[in-house]
C-alpha cells in the first residue's frame, strides 16, 4: 500500500508501461524488416532509437532501484526531461532527412541544437547502462570535433563550427549516431537477439547445455571449447561478427559461465571466436568474394590460403580456454544424473537444430543473414510446442520476446558512442593522417613496415563492419607493403587479418560490446579481454607474410610447411600461457618474459636464431612440468 501511495509509483509505472509498448513495438518492427518488408531506413533508424531511448531509461531506473538508490521526484522529472529532449532530437533528425530527399537543404544553425541535445541524452543513457569507460569514448569523438583545431602536431584539424558538427555526427547516414554502424544492428543484429533470448525461453538452452556438456566432458574448457567450434562454424556461414555473436552466443555464453569461467571471460571468448568465422573457409563472408575479384586468384584459392592461417587462430583460442581453466582451478567435471541426456531432451534437441539448419540453410540458399534469423525464430516458435514447459506456460515466449527486444535496445544506446567515435575519426580524417605519417616513417625494413601497416590497419578499420574496413585498409596500406616484395595476395590477407581483428581492439571493440550484455559483462572489460584471447590473431598474419608456405598456393614446399607449422603450435602454446601467466602451475615473472621471448624468436627466419629458441623453449615446459608435479610424501620424509 505505500508503495501505490508514493507520489512516484504513478509516473514509474508509466514509464515502465511506456518500455512494455516500446519493446512490444521494436520487436515487431525487427520482425517486419527482417522478414516480411523493407523499412524506409529513416523511419527505421529513427524509430529505433526512439523506442530504445523509453526502454533505456527505464532499465536505467530499474538498475538504479537494484542498487538500493531511491527513484525520487527528481530522478523522475530528469528522466522526462532525458525523453522529451531525446524525443525532439530524434525528430529533428527524421525532419531534416526527409528535407534532404525531396529538396536541397543544408543544416542550419538551429538544428544543431536539438543534435547537441541528442547527443547529451544518448551519452548520459550510455553512462547509465555501460559505464564510464563507454561514456568517454564517445564525448572524446564530441569534445575532438569541438575543439580538436586546438591540438599540437597531426592531432589537430581544420576546426568544425557547431553546424559541422551536428552533420557530422547526427544528419548523416553514414556516420555518427545514425550511420552505417546503426544500421547493421537494427536489420541484422535485433533478430538474432530475439532469437536467441526465445531459443532460452523455449528451454531449448537447457538441452543445448546438456548436449555440449556430454560432447566435452573429457576437457576442462568444456562448453568454452564447444562455443569456439559452434562460433567457427556459424561465423564463416554468415560472414558477420556481430550477427555471429547474437546468433550463438546467447546460448554458448551461459554455458562457460556454468562451468565457472567468469562473464569477462565468457563474452570474450564468444567475441573472439565469432570474429574468426569470417577467417575460416569454406564460405568466409562476403569479403572472401571481393578479395577474389581484386586479386585475380579465384575463390578456391583464397579459401586454400585461409585454411591453415585459420585453423592457428583456433588452436590459440583452444590453447587459451586450457590455460585459463587450469589457472581457475576449473577440472574435468564427469557427468551427473541431470546431465544425462533423456528421452526429453532428444525430443526437445528439435528446438534447438531445426533453427540453427534453418540459418544455415538459408545462408547456403543465398538469403540474407536477418531473412535467415526470420525464418529461424518462425521455425523456433512452431517447434517449441514440443517442450511441454512451453505448453504448460505460453506466456514464456512473450516474455521471451519482450526481453530479447530489450536487450537490442541497450545494445543499440552502446552503438550510438561508437558511432559518435566513429563519425569524429572520419570527419576529421585521424586515421588517413595517423597511416600517411606512419607510411612515411616505416623505413625499408619489412617487419617494420608490417608493424607500420598493423596499426595503420587498426585505426582505419575501427569500428567498422570487415567488408568496408578491409576495402579501405588495402587501398591505403596495401600498395606499401606490396612495395617492399610481398605478394599481392599476401599483402591482401594480411590487411583482411587486420580488418577483422579490428573488431575486437578498444576502445571501439564493436565485438566485445555485442557479448558483454549476453554474459552480464562490463564492455570495456570484455573488449580487454577479447584482445588478450584474441592476440594471435595480430600476429598470424605476421608468420604467413615471412612464411607464405603456410597460403599453400604460393611457394608450397612439403618440409619447410611441416616445420613453420609445428612452430607456430609451440609459439601460440608459449604465448598463451604466458599471457595467463599460468601453465601447469603460476608462472614466475622470470618466466613469463622468457615465454614472450622464446615464442616470437621460434619464429625467426634464422636457424642460427629459432633453433636455440625452441631447444629454450622445451626446456621451459620440461621444467614446468617438473615443478608442477606433487613432491611425495615419502622423499619429503627425514630418515
Amino acid at each position: 500500500m505505500t508503495d501505490a501511495a508514493s507520489p512516484a509509483s504513478v509516473p514509474t509505472r508509466v514509464f515502465a508501461l511506456a518500455s512494455a509498448f516500446a519493446c512490444l513495438a521494436l520487436g515487431m518492427i525487427t520482425l517486419y524488416s527482417s522478414g516480411v518488408g523493407l523499412i524506409d531506413p529513416k523511419f527505421h533508424r529513427a524509430g529505433g532509437f526512439a523506442l530504445a531511448l523509453v526502454v533505456g531509461i527505464v532499465a536505467s531506473q530499474r538498475r538504479r532501484l537494484a542498487a538500493g538508490k531511491p527513484l525520487g521526484a527528481v530522478q523522475l522529472a530528469v528522466d522526462t526531461v532525458l525523453l522529451l529532449a531525446g524525443f525532439w532530437s530524434i525528430w529533428s533528425f527524421h525532419f531534416v532527412q526527409t528535407e534532404m530527399e525531396t529538396a536541397l537543404y543544408d543544416v542550419t544553425t538551429r538544428d544543431a541544437w536539438p543534435s547537441l541535445a541528442g547527443l547529451v541524452v544518448f551519452l548520459e543513457l550510455c553512462r547509465r547502462l555501460w559505464g564510464w569507460g563507454l561514456f568517454g569514448v564517445g564525448t572524446f569523438g564530441v569534445l575532438y570535433l569541438l575543439f580538436g583545431q586546438n591540438l599540437p602536431g597531426i592531432m589537430a584539424h581544420s576546426g568544425f563550427s557547431l553546424k559541422e558538427v551536428a552533420e557530422a555526427l547526427w544528419y548523416n547516414t553514414n556516420k555518427g549516431v545514425f550511420g552505417s554502424i546503426t544500421n547493421i544492428v537494427l536489420s541484422t543484429v535485433f533478430i538474432f537477439i530475439i532469437f536467441g533470448v526465445l531459443l532460452e525461453g523455449t528451454g531449448a538452452g537447457d538441452t543445448l547445455l546438456k548436449f555440449a556438456f556430454l560432447a566435452t566432458r573429457r576437457t576442462r574448457g568444456g562448453p568454452a571449447h564447444a562455443a569456439i567450434l559452434a562460433s567457427s562454424m556459424f561465423g564463416t556461414m554468415s560472414g558477420s561478427t556481430v550477427a555471429n555473436i547474437v546468433g550463438t552466443g546467447t546460448f554458448t555464453i551461459p554455458m562457460i559461465k556454468k562451468r565457472g569461467f567468469s562473464p569477462t571471460f565468457a563474452a570474450g571468448i564468444e567475441a573472439t571466436a565469432s570474429s574468426g568465422g569470417q577467417i575460416m573457409p569454406p564460405i568466409m563472408g562476403a569479403a572472401a568474394l571481393v578479395m577474389a575479384d581484386l586479386t585475380g586468384v579465384g575463390y578456391l584459392n583464397i579459401i586454400v590460403a585461409a585454411l591453415f592461417p585459420a585453423l592457428f587462430y583456433y588452436f590459440s583460442l583452444f590453447s587459451a580456454v586450457t590455460v585459463e581453466a587450469r589457472r581457475q582451478g576449473i577440472e574435468v567435471q564427469p557427468l551427473t544424473m541431470d546431465d544425462r541426456i533423456t528421452r526429453t531432451d532428444i525430443i526437445n534437441s528439435v528446438m534447438f537444430a531445426g533453427p540453427i539448419a534453418v540459418v544455415i540453410g538459408s545462408l547456403l540458399a543465398g538469403l540474407s543473414t536477418s531473412a535467415a534469423g526470420f525464418y529461424a525464430v518462425v521455425v523456433l516458435l512452431a517447434l517449441s510446442i514440443v517442450n511441454a514447459e512451453v505448453r504448460n506456460d505460453p506466456m514464456r515466449l512473450w516474455r521471451s520476446f519482450l526481453k530479447g527486444a530489450e536487450s537490442g535496445a541497450t545494445l543499440l544506446i552502446a552503438i550510438a558512442a561508437i558511432g559518435i567515435l566513429v563519425g569524429s575519426l572520419d570527419s576529421t580524417g585521424l586515421g588517413l593522417k595517423l597511416a600517411n605519417v606512419i607510411a612515411d616513417i616505416r623505413g625499408e625494413s619489412l617487419f617494420s613496415a608490417l608493424l607500420v601497416a598493423m596499426a595503420g590497419a587498426l585505426v582505419l578499420g575501427m569500428g567498422m563492419p570487415t567488408l568496408p574496413a578491409y576495402l579501405i585498409i588495402i587501398l591505403v596500406m596495401g600498395p606499401a607493403i606490396q612495395a617492399l616484395g610481398v605478394s599481392m595476395l599476401t599483402a591482401h590477407m594480411f590487411v583482411f587479418y587486420y580488418g577483422v581483428a579490428s573488431s575486437l581492439t578498444p576502445p571501439v571493440a564493436i565485438a566485445a560490446y555485442a557479448a558483454a550484455p549476453i554474459a552480464g559483462a562490463n564492455p570495456l572489460m570484455t573488449a580487454f579481454m577479447s584482445f588478450r584471447l584474441g592476440m594471435a590473431k595480430f600476429i598470424i598474419p605476421f608468420i604467413f607474410a615471412f612464411y607464405p608456405t603456410i597460403l599453400i598456393i604460393e611457394e608450397f614446399s612439403l618440409f619447410p610447411f611441416l616445420w613453420i607449422v609445428a612452430r607456430t603450435c609451440f609459439c601460440i602454446w608459449l604465448f598463451s600461457s604466458a599471457l595467463s601467466g599460468f601453465d601447469r602451475r603460476k608462472l614466475s615473472l622470470p618466466e613469463i618474459v622468457l615465454r614472450f621471448g622464446i615464442a616470437f624468436t621460434c619464429l625467426a627466419t634464422a636457424p642460427m636464431i629459432h633453433l636455440p629458441a625452441i631447444a629454450v623453449g622445451i626446456a621451459l615446459i620440461l621444467f614446468d612440468l617438473r615443478a608442477a608435479r606433487p613432491i611425495s610424501p615419502d622423499k619429503g620424509a627425514v630418515t
